[in-house]
């Protein structure tokens, strides 16, 4: 009777804190804006700003052959949403100039005997030139120049064949459009469950210890493992409705469906929430103002989910150093995670490693922050 006792007492202390802790939240509307107004932000921006895309790319063409075959394929060049053409020259000397004027990204000149060549020769040759000051924008617009001359080539076969022929046939899996936001919205997901449930949670305890409520519930009959996980549920709960919003942005925006399992997703995205609750809950025990704490969760969640959580940048490009460093990072785990089950559809089995790791990470932050927080009482 004791026990049963014990246990509704402790029942009633929790939920009673809890609904304190929403009726604080909701009644601040500067929370309630990084709560849900920056997820949404952050989501759109990396969806449409951020993109490996090169759209509508002006280009000059030089034609010196000024035939039905050079025609044709600056025709297909046009008809292409990757291009725009500036102009048609017959001028070469034309082309540094505009380059230099920034009015252009690439440059395609076809030679005096482009048709010729193709029908007797079976061979010709074109000059692509892109502005090497920009790599990634410069192999991208080479890319999709030889990629309309291949289909170009493929389709206006002559009657002479070389005696050895290889056509290849590429495919990309999972993302054949070569789409932006398939791969920046997992790492979108990472980075804002990371920063929103490790900030907010964070300033919230530290909020009490600055306005000096935090000695009145550490004296109170309420255990510090209630106040703790009082102080975490209505961020858990919030933070699930931001993965829903923004589950339904990368769908219906952004266009990326979730190819698995949206309960798995569901699932396993609230591991992670519960893990950077964990962390959040740590900065908070460590620090003594929200400003520090505050500081502390964007300098260290936002640096290390955009640097090591392979989103922006290919971890096995990385100094051996870096590469061990990224797995210290729960956002790496979460990104291989979405990347697996919403963009390739894979089930569990696919990424039980990576759940096990989020798992584990929560119960030793969950350790620690209990083991700081009795030292923090006495």
């Amino acid at each position: 009777m004791n026990t049963t006792s014990g246990f509704a007492i402790i029942r009633n202390q929790l939920f009673s804190f809890v609904r304190k802790e929403f009726y604080h939240v909701l009644r601040d509307k500067k929370v309630l804006l990084i709560l849900f107004g920056m997820p949404i932000v952050q989501v759109l921006l990396f969806g449409f700003v951020l993109s490996n895309e090169v759209k509508d790319s002006r280009v000059i063409v030089v034609d010196l052959a000024h035939d039905e075959a050079s025609r044709q394929l600056i025709d297909k060049l046009e008809a292409s949403r990757y291009f725009e053409i500036d102009h048609i020259s017959s001028d070469e000397n034309e082309i540094e100039p505009t380059f230099q004027k920034g009015k252009i990204k690439g440059a395609i000149v076809f030679p005096v005997n482009f048709q010729h060549d193709l029908q007797h020769g079976n061979t010709t040759q074109l000059q692509i030139i892109t502005d090497g000051t920009d790599v990634n924008a410069a192999n991208t617009v080479n890319g999709y120049f030889i990629s309309i001359v291949q289909d170009f080539a493929s389709g206006n076969n002559t009657q002479a064949k070389s005696p050895y022929r290889i056509n290849t046939e590429i495919r990309m899996l999972y993302n054949p459009q070569l789409l932006g936001a398939p791969n920046f919205v997992p790492g979108v997901m990472a980075m804002v469950l990371m920063l929103v449930c490790v900030m907010m949670t964070a300033v919230a305890i530290v909020k009490e210890k600055e306005t000096g409520t935090m000695e009145v519930l550490l004296v109170s009959p309420m255990r510090p493992l209630v106040v703790i996980i009082s102080k975490a549920i209505p961020y858990l709960i919030l933070s699930l409705i931001n993965l829903v919003v923004i589950i339904l942005l990368s769908v219906y925006v952004l266009h990326v469906p979730v190819k698995g399992s949206i309960v798995l997703l569901i699932l396993l995205s609230s591991i992670f929430i519960v893990t950077c609750l964990a962390l959040g809950i740590l900065i908070s025990i460590q620090t003594d103002s929200q400003q520090a704490a505050m500081f502390a969760s964007l300098l260290g969640m936002l640096l290390p989910t955009l640097m090591l959580s392979g989103f922006m940048f290919p971890i096995e490009n990385m100094p051996w150093p870096l590469q061990v460093i990224s797995n210290i990072a729960p956002s790496k785990w979460y990104y291989i995670i979405v990347k697996n089950v919403m963009i390739k559809g894979a089930g569990f089995s696919a990424v039980w490693k990576e759940t096990s790791i989020l798992i584990g990470m929560t119960v030793v932050l969950l350790a620690i922050s209990m083991k700081k927080f009795k030292i923090r009482l006495a």
